[in-house]
């Protein structure tokens, strides 16, 4: 699986990745820890959230690794605090504050 090194991650794939509510909830889930695809596909097709992964990892938010038959998602953490110091904080807050409804869709 490709991902970005974060140094040429933008700012423009980053909002657009999370500017869909289901992929926004999946980084404030991977907040709390590690997750296979399958704990957080939300009964959603497995080709849609194929496409969430790919954006989200495209965007430097998301690393994907595989573990047997099943693909384990982290959150690039300590990489986007050291590229956008803050930025993921306020998200997250946001999100908690007032996640989108789409999202449990």
């Amino acid at each position: 699986m490709q991902h970005p090194a974060i140094e040429t991650v933008g700012l423009d794939l980053l909002f657009q990745a999370l500017s869909d509510p289901v992929r926004l909830a999946i980084v404030a889930q991977l907040a709390e820890g590690e997750a296979s695809c399958a704990a957080l596909n939300g009964d959603r097709p497995k080709s849609s959230m194929s496409h969430h992964f790919r954006v989200l990892r495209g965007a430097g938010l998301v690393h994907t690794r595989t573990a047997g038959t099943s693909h384990v998602n982290t959150l690039r953490r300590a990489d986007l605090d050291r590229r956008f110091p803050g930025l993921l904080d306020a998200i997250l807050a946001a999100y908690a504050a007032a996640p989108p409804a789409a999202a449990a869709a």
